[in-house]
Protein backbone atom coordinates (compact mmCIF):
# COMPACT_ATOMS: atom_id res chain seq x y z
CA UNK A 1 0.00 0.00 0.00
CA UNK A 2 1.44 3.46 -1.22
CA UNK A 3 2.14 5.58 1.87
CA UNK A 4 3.37 9.12 1.58
CA UNK A 5 3.23 12.22 4.18
CA UNK A 6 0.10 14.40 3.98
CA UNK A 7 -0.09 16.79 1.39
CA UNK A 8 2.84 15.15 -0.82
CA UNK A 9 1.29 13.91 -3.92
CA UNK A 10 3.61 11.47 -5.70
CA UNK A 11 2.79 9.35 -8.65
CA UNK A 12 5.09 6.21 -8.89
CA UNK A 13 6.98 5.97 -5.15
CA UNK A 14 7.33 1.89 -5.17
CA UNK A 15 9.66 2.71 -9.03
CA UNK A 16 12.34 3.73 -9.87
CA UNK A 17 12.50 6.40 -12.70
CA UNK A 18 15.30 4.95 -15.62
CA UNK A 19 15.20 5.44 -19.28
CA UNK A 20 12.05 7.83 -19.12
CA UNK A 21 10.00 5.22 -17.85
CA UNK A 22 8.71 4.34 -13.93
CA UNK A 23 10.08 0.97 -13.73
CA UNK A 24 9.59 -1.91 -10.53
CA UNK A 25 13.23 -2.08 -8.68
CA UNK A 26 15.07 -5.27 -9.32
CA UNK A 27 15.70 -5.78 -5.60
CA UNK A 28 11.71 -5.95 -4.74
CA UNK A 29 12.48 -4.05 -1.78
CA UNK A 30 10.91 -1.29 -0.45
CA UNK A 31 12.99 1.68 1.84
CA UNK A 32 10.89 3.01 5.03
CA UNK A 33 11.04 6.83 5.83
CA UNK A 34 11.24 7.61 9.71
CA UNK A 35 9.63 10.69 11.17
CA UNK A 36 12.30 12.11 13.26
CA UNK A 37 9.31 13.57 15.33
CA UNK A 38 7.05 10.60 15.93
CA UNK A 39 9.87 7.81 15.29
CA UNK A 40 6.68 6.42 12.87
CA UNK A 41 7.01 5.44 9.02
CA UNK A 42 5.86 8.26 6.93
CA UNK A 43 6.50 6.99 3.55
CA UNK A 44 7.69 3.63 1.63
CA UNK A 45 9.78 3.84 -1.53
CA UNK A 46 11.61 1.42 -4.37
CA UNK A 47 15.19 0.55 -3.02
CA UNK A 48 17.48 -0.21 -6.04
CA UNK A 49 20.32 -2.61 -6.18
CA UNK A 50 23.43 -2.68 -8.45
CA UNK A 51 21.69 -4.18 -11.34
CA UNK A 52 18.84 -0.64 -11.01
CA UNK A 53 22.76 1.42 -11.24
CA UNK A 54 23.72 -0.35 -13.99
CA UNK A 55 19.92 0.19 -15.45
CA UNK A 56 19.82 3.84 -14.77
CA UNK A 57 23.89 3.57 -16.26
CA UNK A 58 23.13 2.90 -18.99
CA UNK A 59 20.40 4.79 -19.53
CA UNK A 60 21.82 7.77 -19.35
CA UNK A 61 24.74 6.62 -21.49
CA UNK A 62 22.78 6.18 -24.32
CA UNK A 63 20.97 9.38 -23.81
CA UNK A 64 24.33 10.99 -24.21
CA UNK A 65 26.00 8.95 -26.77
CA UNK A 66 22.88 8.74 -29.07
CA UNK A 67 20.51 11.06 -27.80
CA UNK A 68 19.55 14.26 -28.82
CA UNK A 69 20.43 16.35 -25.28
CA UNK A 70 24.08 16.94 -25.98
CA UNK A 71 23.28 18.13 -29.11
CA UNK A 72 20.78 20.29 -28.63
CA UNK A 73 21.23 23.88 -29.38
CA UNK A 74 21.54 25.49 -25.39
CA UNK A 75 18.86 27.46 -26.00
CA UNK A 76 16.22 24.78 -26.60
CA UNK A 77 18.11 22.80 -22.91
CA UNK A 78 17.39 26.32 -21.19
CA UNK A 79 13.99 26.23 -22.33
CA UNK A 80 13.23 22.55 -21.36
CA UNK A 81 14.75 23.45 -17.85
CA UNK A 82 12.44 26.07 -17.29
CA UNK A 83 9.63 23.77 -17.86
CA UNK A 84 10.89 22.08 -15.49
CA UNK A 85 11.28 25.14 -12.96
CA UNK A 86 7.80 25.80 -13.73
CA UNK A 87 7.06 22.51 -12.51
CA UNK A 88 8.76 22.72 -9.31
CA UNK A 89 7.46 25.98 -8.93
CA UNK A 90 3.92 24.68 -8.75
CA UNK A 91 4.97 22.22 -6.19
CA UNK A 92 6.53 24.25 -3.13
CA UNK A 93 4.47 23.53 -0.31
CA UNK A 94 4.85 19.70 -1.15
CA UNK A 95 8.70 20.00 -1.35
CA UNK A 96 8.29 21.61 1.92
CA UNK A 97 6.38 18.64 3.78
CA UNK A 98 8.81 15.91 2.04
CA UNK A 99 11.73 18.06 4.26
CA UNK A 100 9.60 18.34 7.32
CA UNK A 101 8.24 15.04 7.46
CA UNK A 102 11.33 13.34 6.37
CA UNK A 103 14.16 15.98 7.90
CA UNK A 104 12.25 17.08 11.06
CA UNK A 105 13.39 20.44 9.50
CA UNK A 106 10.51 23.47 10.87
CA UNK A 107 7.79 23.86 8.85
CA UNK A 108 7.64 27.56 9.71
CA UNK A 109 11.04 27.86 7.81
CA UNK A 110 10.64 25.12 5.15
CA UNK A 111 8.56 27.04 2.53
CA UNK A 112 10.90 30.20 2.36
CA UNK A 113 13.71 27.78 2.26
CA UNK A 114 12.51 26.00 -0.48
CA UNK A 115 10.82 29.03 -2.45
CA UNK A 116 14.49 30.13 -2.41
CA UNK A 117 15.65 27.11 -4.20
CA UNK A 118 13.32 27.14 -6.67
CA UNK A 119 14.46 30.71 -7.68
CA UNK A 120 18.33 29.90 -7.08
CA UNK A 121 17.68 27.64 -9.96
CA UNK A 122 15.40 30.14 -12.20
CA UNK A 123 18.80 32.34 -11.58
CA UNK A 124 21.09 29.35 -12.99
CA UNK A 125 19.17 28.96 -16.19
CA UNK A 126 19.31 32.83 -16.70
CA UNK A 127 23.39 32.16 -15.83
CA UNK A 128 23.54 29.62 -19.00
CA UNK A 129 21.10 31.89 -21.06
CA UNK A 130 24.56 34.59 -20.55
CA UNK A 131 27.47 31.59 -21.18
CA UNK A 132 29.69 31.90 -24.54
CA UNK A 133 29.78 27.74 -25.00
CA UNK A 134 32.03 28.93 -27.82
CA UNK A 135 34.61 31.72 -28.18
CA UNK A 136 36.60 33.06 -30.81
CA UNK A 137 40.04 33.79 -29.37
CA UNK A 138 43.22 34.77 -30.86
CA UNK A 139 45.87 31.93 -32.19
CA UNK A 140 49.03 31.77 -33.11
CA UNK A 141 48.77 28.39 -34.69
CA UNK A 142 45.78 28.68 -36.89
CA UNK A 143 43.83 31.35 -38.78
CA UNK A 144 40.90 30.97 -36.33
CA UNK A 145 40.92 29.60 -33.01
CA UNK A 146 38.10 29.05 -30.83
CA UNK A 147 37.58 27.51 -26.92
CA UNK A 148 34.04 25.14 -27.34
CA UNK A 149 32.51 24.20 -23.75
CA UNK A 150 31.42 21.05 -24.31
CA UNK A 151 29.18 18.74 -21.31
CA UNK A 152 31.06 16.17 -19.26
CA UNK A 153 29.10 13.26 -19.55
CA UNK A 154 26.95 11.30 -17.44
CA UNK A 155 26.47 12.46 -14.17
CA UNK A 156 25.78 10.84 -11.19
CA UNK A 157 24.66 13.58 -8.64
CA UNK A 158 24.53 12.11 -5.31
CA UNK A 159 22.33 15.05 -2.42
CA UNK A 160 22.80 14.14 1.68
CA UNK A 161 19.37 14.03 4.06
CA UNK A 162 20.14 17.63 5.51
CA UNK A 163 19.00 19.81 2.45
CA UNK A 164 17.55 16.87 -0.54
CA UNK A 165 15.75 19.67 -2.63
CA UNK A 166 18.06 22.61 -3.08
CA UNK A 167 21.47 20.41 -3.00
CA UNK A 168 20.25 17.81 -5.96
CA UNK A 169 18.47 20.37 -7.68
CA UNK A 170 21.47 22.60 -8.21
CA UNK A 171 23.60 19.19 -9.25
CA UNK A 172 20.71 18.54 -11.88
CA UNK A 173 20.11 21.98 -13.06
CA UNK A 174 24.22 22.30 -13.70
CA UNK A 175 24.53 19.24 -15.30
CA UNK A 176 21.45 19.62 -17.63
CA UNK A 177 21.90 22.83 -18.78
CA UNK A 178 25.53 21.73 -19.68
CA UNK A 179 23.79 18.46 -21.95
CA UNK A 180 24.35 16.05 -19.43
CA UNK A 181 22.39 13.22 -18.24
CA UNK A 182 22.01 12.83 -14.84
CA UNK A 183 21.51 10.13 -12.43
CA UNK A 184 19.90 11.25 -8.87
CA UNK A 185 21.35 9.08 -6.42
CA UNK A 186 19.35 11.00 -2.86
CA UNK A 187 20.01 10.28 0.40
CA UNK A 188 17.83 6.71 1.22
CA UNK A 189 16.51 9.14 4.63
CA UNK A 190 15.35 11.92 2.41
CA UNK A 191 14.18 10.75 -1.64
CA UNK A 192 10.89 11.94 -1.91
CA UNK A 193 12.45 15.27 -3.12
CA UNK A 194 13.96 13.65 -5.81
CA UNK A 195 10.87 12.06 -6.86
CA UNK A 196 9.19 15.28 -7.44
CA UNK A 197 12.15 16.87 -9.58
CA UNK A 198 12.44 13.23 -12.06
CA UNK A 199 8.07 14.13 -12.31
CA UNK A 200 9.54 17.85 -13.29
CA UNK A 201 11.54 16.29 -15.42
CA UNK A 202 8.69 13.91 -17.31
CA UNK A 203 6.21 16.82 -17.06
CA UNK A 204 8.83 18.82 -19.01
CA UNK A 205 9.43 16.16 -21.52
CA UNK A 206 12.95 15.90 -21.35
CA UNK A 207 14.06 12.96 -23.84
CA UNK A 208 14.48 9.66 -22.16
CA UNK A 209 17.18 8.74 -19.95
CA UNK A 210 18.84 12.55 -19.22
CA UNK A 211 17.14 12.19 -15.80
CA UNK A 212 17.19 8.84 -13.95
CA UNK A 213 15.90 8.20 -10.58
CA UNK A 214 17.71 5.75 -8.13
CA UNK A 215 17.05 5.02 -4.32
CA UNK A 216 20.08 2.91 -2.61
CA UNK A 217 21.99 2.28 0.71
CA UNK A 218 25.76 2.54 0.71
CA UNK A 219 26.53 -0.58 -1.45
CA UNK A 220 24.31 0.43 -4.35
CA UNK A 221 25.72 3.64 -4.50
CA UNK A 222 29.17 2.92 -4.48
CA UNK A 223 28.19 0.34 -7.12
CA UNK A 224 27.21 2.94 -9.18
CA UNK A 225 30.42 5.47 -8.46
CA UNK A 226 32.04 2.59 -9.55
CA UNK A 227 30.38 1.97 -12.92
CA UNK A 228 33.30 2.94 -15.67
CA UNK A 229 30.15 4.52 -17.57
CA UNK A 230 29.80 7.56 -14.94
CA UNK A 231 32.68 10.12 -16.34
CA UNK A 232 31.69 13.14 -13.18
CA UNK A 233 30.23 12.38 -9.80
CA UNK A 234 28.71 15.61 -8.04
CA UNK A 235 28.59 14.51 -4.47
CA UNK A 236 27.89 16.37 -1.36
CA UNK A 237 28.07 14.57 2.20
CA UNK A 238 30.58 13.58 4.74
CA UNK A 239 34.66 13.49 3.90
CA UNK A 240 34.82 9.80 4.64
CA UNK A 241 32.20 9.09 1.89
CA UNK A 242 34.21 11.88 -0.13
CA UNK A 243 37.48 9.91 0.47
CA UNK A 244 35.86 6.72 -0.77
CA UNK A 245 34.96 8.64 -4.03
CA UNK A 246 37.84 10.29 -4.86
CA UNK A 247 39.98 7.35 -5.04
CA UNK A 248 37.33 5.62 -7.00
CA UNK A 249 37.68 8.68 -9.63
CA UNK A 250 41.30 9.00 -9.37
CA UNK A 251 41.68 5.13 -10.73
CA UNK A 252 39.96 6.15 -13.94
CA UNK A 253 40.19 9.67 -13.87
CA UNK A 254 36.88 9.91 -13.58
CA UNK A 255 35.64 14.17 -12.74
CA UNK A 256 34.14 14.99 -9.35
CA UNK A 257 32.97 17.72 -7.46
CA UNK A 258 33.04 16.92 -3.60
CA UNK A 259 31.41 19.22 -0.84
CA UNK A 260 32.52 17.35 2.03
CA UNK A 261 32.18 18.14 5.97
CA UNK A 262 33.48 21.51 8.01
CA UNK A 263 34.36 22.47 11.43
CA UNK A 264 33.68 26.80 10.44
CA UNK A 265 34.97 29.00 13.47
CA UNK A 266 33.26 32.61 14.07
CA UNK A 267 36.14 34.75 15.55
CA UNK A 268 34.55 37.35 17.58
CA UNK A 269 36.29 40.55 17.50
CA UNK A 270 36.26 43.14 20.79
CA UNK A 271 34.13 45.71 19.05
CA UNK A 272 30.95 43.57 18.50
CA UNK A 273 28.71 43.32 21.44
CA UNK A 274 28.46 40.23 23.46
CA UNK A 275 24.38 40.71 23.58
CA UNK A 276 24.24 40.68 19.98
CA UNK A 277 26.97 37.90 18.72
CA UNK A 278 25.01 35.46 21.56
CA UNK A 279 21.50 35.93 20.02
CA UNK A 280 23.40 35.53 16.24
CA UNK A 281 25.48 32.37 17.52
CA UNK A 282 22.62 30.51 19.18
CA UNK A 283 19.78 31.23 16.29
CA UNK A 284 22.61 29.84 13.94
CA UNK A 285 23.73 26.36 15.94
CA UNK A 286 20.26 25.73 16.47
CA UNK A 287 19.12 26.26 12.60
CA UNK A 288 18.14 23.18 10.96
CA UNK A 289 19.35 21.51 14.52
CA UNK A 290 22.47 22.53 13.58
CA UNK A 291 22.69 19.93 10.57
CA UNK A 292 24.17 22.52 8.53
CA UNK A 293 27.70 21.51 6.94
CA UNK A 294 29.05 25.34 6.67
CA UNK A 295 27.73 25.65 10.24
CA UNK A 296 29.41 27.90 13.03
CA UNK A 297 29.78 25.75 15.45
CA UNK A 298 33.61 26.79 16.89
CA UNK A 299 33.70 30.18 18.62
CA UNK A 300 36.78 31.84 18.65
CA UNK A 301 36.86 34.79 21.71
CA UNK A 302 39.61 37.01 23.27
CA UNK A 303 39.94 34.84 26.59
CA UNK A 304 39.19 38.54 28.32
CA UNK A 305 35.33 37.90 26.93
CA UNK A 306 35.34 34.31 27.11
CA UNK A 307 33.54 33.86 30.27
CA UNK A 308 30.51 36.87 29.25
CA UNK A 309 29.90 35.48 26.06
CA UNK A 310 29.41 32.06 27.56
CA UNK A 311 26.97 33.10 30.09
CA UNK A 312 25.54 35.15 27.87
CA UNK A 313 25.08 32.01 25.25
CA UNK A 314 23.70 30.18 28.13
CA UNK A 315 21.01 32.65 28.39
CA UNK A 316 19.84 32.68 24.92
CA UNK A 317 19.64 28.84 24.78
CA UNK A 318 17.98 28.68 27.87
CA UNK A 319 14.76 30.82 25.38
CA UNK A 320 14.87 28.23 23.05
CA UNK A 321 11.66 26.33 22.21
CA UNK A 322 12.23 22.80 21.61
CA UNK A 323 9.28 20.83 19.41
CA UNK A 324 8.10 19.06 16.68
CA UNK A 325 8.74 20.43 13.10
CA UNK A 326 5.44 21.07 12.41
CA UNK A 327 4.72 23.01 15.53
CA UNK A 328 5.09 27.21 14.41
CA UNK A 329 6.24 28.01 18.10
CA UNK A 330 9.60 25.73 17.99
CA UNK A 331 12.78 27.40 17.16
CA UNK A 332 14.72 23.60 17.35
CA UNK A 333 13.42 20.52 15.93
CA UNK A 334 14.54 16.83 15.99
CA UNK A 335 18.03 15.65 14.49
CA UNK A 336 17.31 13.71 11.66
CA UNK A 337 17.59 9.84 12.35
CA UNK A 338 18.44 7.87 15.57
CA UNK A 339 21.89 7.07 14.95
CA UNK A 340 22.13 10.83 14.39
CA UNK A 341 21.56 11.63 17.62
CA UNK A 342 23.37 8.84 19.00
CA UNK A 343 26.30 10.59 17.68
CA UNK A 344 25.64 13.58 18.61
CA UNK A 345 25.28 12.56 22.25
CA UNK A 346 28.57 10.66 21.59
CA UNK A 347 30.37 13.93 20.85
CA UNK A 348 28.52 15.54 24.18
CA UNK A 349 30.10 12.96 26.16
CA UNK A 350 33.27 13.30 24.75
CA UNK A 351 33.25 16.84 25.56
CA UNK A 352 32.46 16.62 29.38
CA UNK A 353 35.47 14.83 29.78
CA UNK A 354 37.71 18.03 27.98
CA UNK A 355 35.45 21.01 28.45
CA UNK A 356 33.13 22.53 30.67
CA UNK A 357 29.23 22.26 29.94
CA UNK A 358 27.69 25.03 30.25
CA UNK A 359 24.17 24.20 29.39
CA UNK A 360 22.22 21.14 27.61
CA UNK A 361 23.61 18.16 26.55
CA UNK A 362 20.49 15.74 27.20
CA UNK A 363 17.22 15.10 25.43
CA UNK A 364 14.37 17.70 26.61
CA UNK A 365 12.21 16.29 29.23
CA UNK A 366 9.00 17.11 27.72
CA UNK A 367 9.66 15.08 24.53
CA UNK A 368 9.73 11.23 25.27
CA UNK A 369 9.40 10.44 21.24
CA UNK A 370 11.51 11.60 18.67
CA UNK A 371 14.92 12.38 17.85
CA UNK A 372 15.61 15.92 20.17
CA UNK A 373 18.27 17.24 21.77
CA UNK A 374 18.98 20.55 23.81
CA UNK A 375 21.23 23.10 22.68
CA UNK A 376 24.74 22.57 24.07
CA UNK A 377 27.26 24.78 24.83
CA UNK A 378 30.44 23.49 26.15
CA UNK A 379 33.54 26.60 27.49
CA UNK A 380 36.89 26.38 27.66
CA UNK A 381 37.23 24.18 24.55
CA UNK A 382 40.93 22.92 23.74
CA UNK A 383 40.81 23.54 20.08
CA UNK A 384 42.48 19.73 19.48
CA UNK A 385 39.81 18.21 21.47
CA UNK A 386 37.51 16.01 18.99
CA UNK A 387 34.35 18.61 19.66
CA UNK A 388 36.29 21.26 18.14
CA UNK A 389 38.08 19.02 15.70
CA UNK A 390 35.69 16.71 14.40
CA UNK A 391 32.32 17.20 12.68
CA UNK A 392 29.16 16.84 15.21
CA UNK A 393 26.59 17.79 12.60
CA UNK A 394 23.95 18.95 15.78
CA UNK A 395 22.78 22.05 18.07
CA UNK A 396 26.54 21.78 20.02
CA UNK A 397 28.84 24.89 20.32
CA UNK A 398 32.18 24.62 21.46
CA UNK A 399 33.53 27.96 22.84
CA UNK A 400 37.27 28.32 22.81
CA UNK A 401 39.30 30.92 24.14
CA UNK A 402 42.67 33.03 22.44
CA UNK A 403 45.01 35.22 23.23
CA UNK A 404 44.30 38.42 20.39
CA UNK A 405 43.49 38.68 17.08
CA UNK A 406 46.44 36.53 15.44
CA UNK A 407 45.70 33.72 17.93
CA UNK A 408 42.28 33.65 16.47
CA UNK A 409 43.52 33.21 12.92
CA UNK A 410 45.74 30.43 14.01
CA UNK A 411 43.20 28.42 15.65
CA UNK A 412 40.79 29.28 13.08
CA UNK A 413 42.83 27.76 10.60
CA UNK A 414 44.18 24.50 12.98
CA UNK A 415 41.70 22.23 11.37
CA UNK A 416 41.78 19.82 8.90
CA UNK A 417 38.38 21.53 7.16
CA UNK A 418 38.14 24.38 5.32
CA UNK A 419 34.59 25.11 4.32
CA UNK A 420 33.47 28.27 6.23
CA UNK A 421 33.74 31.09 8.46
CA UNK A 422 32.63 34.40 10.17
CA UNK A 423 34.00 36.97 12.23
CA UNK A 424 32.05 39.39 13.92
CA UNK A 425 32.66 42.57 13.67
CA UNK A 426 31.50 46.40 12.87
CA UNK A 427 34.91 46.89 11.18
CA UNK A 428 34.67 45.84 7.15
CA UNK A 429 38.26 46.84 6.69
CA UNK A 430 38.88 43.93 9.60
CA UNK A 431 36.63 41.47 8.18
CA UNK A 432 38.25 41.32 4.46
CA UNK A 433 41.63 41.30 6.03
CA UNK A 434 40.87 38.42 8.29
CA UNK A 435 38.55 36.40 6.27
CA UNK A 436 41.83 36.43 3.16
CA UNK A 437 43.81 35.15 6.03
CA UNK A 438 40.86 32.49 7.38
CA UNK A 439 41.89 29.15 4.88
CA UNK A 440 38.06 28.85 3.79
CA UNK A 441 36.08 28.54 0.60
CA UNK A 442 34.02 30.68 2.35
CA UNK A 443 33.68 33.58 4.74
CA UNK A 444 31.43 35.69 6.01
CA UNK A 445 30.43 38.96 8.09
CA UNK A 446 28.19 39.04 11.05
CA UNK A 447 26.99 35.48 10.56
CA UNK A 448 26.83 32.16 8.44
CA UNK A 449 26.56 33.76 4.96
CA UNK A 450 25.92 31.86 1.89
CA UNK A 451 24.57 32.60 -1.76
CA UNK A 452 24.38 29.62 -4.41
CA UNK A 453 24.52 32.22 -7.19
CA UNK A 454 28.22 32.02 -6.10
CA UNK A 455 30.87 29.75 -5.79
CA UNK A 456 30.49 27.29 -2.67
CA UNK A 457 33.04 24.82 -1.81
CA UNK A 458 35.64 23.81 0.61
CA UNK A 459 39.67 24.15 0.85
CA UNK A 460 41.44 21.16 2.28
CA UNK A 461 39.38 17.99 3.86
CA UNK A 462 36.11 20.33 2.99
CA UNK A 463 36.45 18.95 -0.80
CA UNK A 464 36.98 19.43 -4.02
CA UNK A 465 35.90 22.13 -6.75
CA UNK A 466 32.78 24.18 -6.29
CA UNK A 467 29.25 24.20 -7.08
CA UNK A 468 26.96 27.35 -7.35
CA UNK A 469 28.02 30.26 -10.11
CA UNK A 470 29.82 30.37 -13.44
CA UNK A 471 32.79 27.78 -11.68
CA UNK A 472 30.33 25.04 -10.01
CA UNK A 473 28.74 25.46 -14.35
CA UNK A 474 32.21 24.82 -15.35
CA UNK A 475 32.38 21.90 -13.29
CA UNK A 476 30.08 20.28 -15.86
CA UNK A 477 32.38 21.35 -19.22
CA UNK A 478 34.95 20.20 -20.87
CA UNK A 479 37.11 22.74 -22.56
CA UNK A 480 37.93 21.48 -26.12
CA UNK A 481 40.53 24.09 -28.39
CA UNK A 482 39.54 23.76 -31.87
CA UNK A 483 42.29 25.61 -34.51
CA UNK A 484 41.05 26.37 -37.57
CA UNK A 485 41.45 27.29 -41.95
CA UNK A 486 38.41 30.09 -41.12
CA UNK A 487 35.51 30.70 -39.35
CA UNK A 488 32.88 27.73 -39.80
CA UNK A 489 30.08 29.05 -41.28
CA UNK A 490 27.38 27.66 -37.93
CA UNK A 491 29.31 30.53 -36.02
Amino acid sequence: MTLLPQGVSIAHPEHLYIGGAWVAANSGRLIELISPDTEQVVARVAEADAADMDAAVAAARAAFDQGPWPLMAPAERIAAFRRMVGHLRTRVDELAKCWTAQMGGLASFAGPMHAGSVAVLEGLAAMAEGFAFVEQRPSMGAAAGFVAYEPVGVVAAIAPWNGPFGIMANKVAYALLAGCPVIMKPSPETPLEAYIIAEAAEAAGLPAGVVNLVNGHREASDHLVCNPGVDKVSFTGSTVAGQRIASVCGERIARCTLELGGKSAALVRDDFPIDVAAKMLTGTITMMSGQVCAMLSRVIVPRARHDELAEAIAGEMAKVVIGHSDDPAAHLGPLAMERQRDRVEMYIAEGRKVADLVCGGGRPAHLNQGFFIEPTLFANVPNDSRIAQEEIFGPVLSLIPAEDEEDMIRIANDSRFGLNGSVLTHDVDAAYRIGRRVRTGGFGQNGLRMDFGLPYGGFKQSGIGREGGREGFMAYLEVKTLLLDGVPSAL
